[in-house]
């Protein structure tokens, strides 16, 4: 990288995300989309390289915006707020970061359903403020009970096979049934929910997925049921789930991810029935140098013109700078 490429960088990195990157010879310029417009963005012409994520994502409109833009990079598996097909028809690649921190996820969702089924946040506040017996009620658990994943990826097996080791019954929904699975496939949500305990989310964001669980899906998940989001905030209907947390129609809820994060709704804040932590499921130090591999990768292999290790895309050729 002897020719320092500029990377623009539109996401909060970790220090040694960031002391990786300048090592490797890349020029670093970070903006805050929530402040700025790319498009006015004064760095904007000398830009090769987008280091984003599937939330932050990248339009076309900043796309035409950056004439040497080559290369948009997203810091994780997902890319669904990356506008893949007007990064094509421009000639500009894609990559991202798949089964970098899957295992990561798995362990915190088995960790969420743990702490919604058995009160592990509120029975630790009680017991530091001096409480005791009347927060020794019996809770559920995870063993024996019915565990429903929506998605089966990389990720959603990980909880899967983790669950039975909890002794849980595994039931899944994708579009098609998994070749040889060994779990039970449902049709649809609804179906999957009628049938589980827990209900969790391991699946791609996107309008595919938009408000999959719905009012609906949580009446049929029921009084005595749990759900957990790992996915992303856009897949549940957050109104709903308010609602539905606040009337008795599901037990609780743990929740990673939220619609418009960092900004958390302050009813779901409120309420002792639900466990929340800040989209932080996929971080541990594995995974971090795991992500800061693979995305050094594709820069590399960009650059030298070598096929990427990672490609969400297929281009003919690097973009042409216009002008």
């Amino acid at each position: 990288m002897t020719d320092a490429p500029l990377l623009l960088n539109l996401i909060p990195l970790e220090p040694l995300a960031r002391a990786q990157l300048l090592a490797a010879g890349l020029r670093l310029h970070d903006v805050d989309v929530r402040t700025t417009r790319l498009e006015s963005s004064d760095i904007t012409p000398g830009v090769r390289l987008v280091l984003t994520n599937g939330t932050t994502g990248f339009t076309a409109t900043q796309m035409d915006a950056m004439p040497h833009v080559e290369l948009i990079c997203a810091f994780g598996a997902g890319f669904e707020n990356i506008d893949v097909a007007a990064a094509t028809a421009r000639g500009i690649a894609v990559a991202h970061a798949p089964n970098t921190n899957g295992e990561t996820v798995a362990d915190h969702a088995l960790a969420l359903m743990l702490a919604a089924a058995r009160g592990l946040v509120t029975l630790d506040r009680a017991v530091k403020a001096g409480g005791w017996a009347r927060h020794r009620a019996p809770r559920p658990t995870l063993h024996g009970a019915r565990l429903g994943i929506v998605g089966l990826g990389n990720i959603g097996q990980g909880i899967a096979t983790r669950a039975e080791g909890f002794g849980m019954s595994i039931g899944y929904h994708t579009r098609t049934p998994r070749t040889g699975c060994r779990w039970q496939h449902y049709d649809n949500v609804d179906a999957l929910a009628a049938a589980s305990d827990f209900l969790v989310l391991a699946c791609p964001g996107g309008p595919a997925t938009h408000h999959l669980v719905n009012a609906d899906v949580l009446t049929q998940l029921g009084a005595n049921g749990f759900l957990v989001n790992v996915a992303r905030g856009s897949v549940v209907d957050t109104v709903a789930l308010i609602e539905a947390l606040c009337d008795g129609v599901i037990a609780g809820a743990a929740l990673d991810v939220y619609e418009n994060e960092p900004e958390v709704p302050s009813a779901l804040r409120m309420l002792e029935n639900v466990v929340l932590t800040p989209h932080i499921s996929g971080r541990s130090p594995a995974a971090l140098q795991a992500q800061i591999d693979l995305l050094l990768a594709n820069v590399r292999a960009h650059l030298s013109g070598k096929p990427l290790p990672a490609a969400v895309n297929s281009v003919t050729g690097h973009r042409k700078a216009n002008g």
